[in-house]
């Protein structure tokens, strides 16, 4: 789903199809600053991304799940794509955590979105080496458990059908929020398990 206002868009994973019917998020959902966030993604997918992409690299634990993902991107883009695997998957390890936690349960819909639209090259390349993409996994889970995630986790409530509805909770208590971390990391293991033993 996209974002409901223009400003508040998340790059180019929020391109509409088709009728654009602008939304002014209300209440708690306005004060959802992805300014910067989005600030980064135009440079990212600007003309000369290799300072974007060192800038997030520098800090990653800053930086939402979709401008990792869209670094990822760029790194694979630029070769680096043993980079590119860990970035991507600890984007997208990082977005299911966020859509876990937010007490609108549609905006986990943002974490197909950012597979579909920085995946495919990706996963290809990553899913023709099983052994070293079950290190990588397991290294990402790593580094998201150590990592500090000091970047505004609503993003996501901005893809959910709240901001339409006009929902008061954005997100799960905070003192669940360990918990569901750790369930969130145990359960994309487990997925990486299963969709490793469905290769041919």
């Amino acid at each position: 789903m996209r974002c409901p206002a223009g400003r508040r868009t998340l790059g180019r994973m929020d391109e509409p199809l088709g009728h654009q019917i602008p939304v002014q998020p209300a209440g708690e959902y306005a004060t959802i600053d992805i300014s910067r966030q989005n600030a980064v993604l135009a440079a990212l997918h600007g003309p000369d991304p290799a300072p974007a992409v060192a800038a997030v690299l520098a800090a990653p634990q800053r930086y939402a799940p979709p401008v990792l993902a869209a670094a990822a991107a760029e790194l694979f883009v630029a070769g680096r794509r043993d980079e590119a695997v860990f970035w991507f998957y600890a984007a997208q390890l990082r977005a299911r955590f966020d859509a876990n936690r937010a007490a609108d349960p549609t905006a986990g819909a943002a974490v197909a979105a950012l597979t579909r639209h920085y995946g495919p090259s990706i996963n290809r390349h990553a899913f023709a080496d099983p052994a070293g993409l079950r290190a990588v996994v397991e290294r990402v889970v790593g580094w998201d458990r150590a990592t500090p995630h000091d970047y505004d986790h609503r993003w996501i409530n901005l893809h959910g059908m709240g901001v339409f509805t006009g929902a008061t909770a954005l997100s799960r208590p905070a003192a669940q929020w360990g918990a569901i971390a750790e369930g969130t990391r145990e359960e994309y293991l487990r997925g990486l398990e299963e969709a490793l033993r469905d290769l041919p």
